[in-house]
């Protein structure tokens, strides 16, 4: 499970590393744009069951951490949901991963950066 530390706080929000990964994606790409948003999750049962929300701006810190060493392989389609949410009047919101129909060369996102892979040649598809 990972986790996102905003501005040196540990969230209460912990994410599997695929989710995560998708999430700062979005986040990444969202703040490089001078975007600001919210983003919202559902808290776990054990903090109360209720919701939290944060806003994102590009002068914020922000630290993903994950659990493995592994990037795992991009679900193009939920990175276009996710996105869609961040643009929305509701802000980010992380939804369950839908299966992935879209194509590199019909995605917004054929030439996102892999965390961890090089800016210059890694598109949203590879794995490392």
């Amino acid at each position: 499970m990972g986790q996102l530390i905003y501005d040196g706080e540990v969230l209460d929000l912990r994410v599997d590393d695929r989710a995560l990964t998708h999430l700062q994606i979005v986040i990444v790409n969202m703040l490089r744009r001078d975007h600001r948003f919210v983003f919202s999750w559902k808290d776990d049962v054990l903090h109360g069951d209720g919701r939290s929300s944060i806003w994102l701006h590009p002068n914020v810190s922000l630290r993903f951490t994950f659990s493995g060493s592994r990037v795992p392989s991009i679900n193009r389609s939920w990175l276009e949901d996710l996105y869609a949410t961040a643009t929305s009047g509701s802000g980010l919101v992380l939804t369950p991963e839908p299966p992935d129909t879209s194509t590199a060369a019909d995605s917004p996102w054929s030439r996102a950066v892999v965390p961890g892979g090089n800016a210059d040649s890694s598109t949203a598809g590879d794995t490392k």
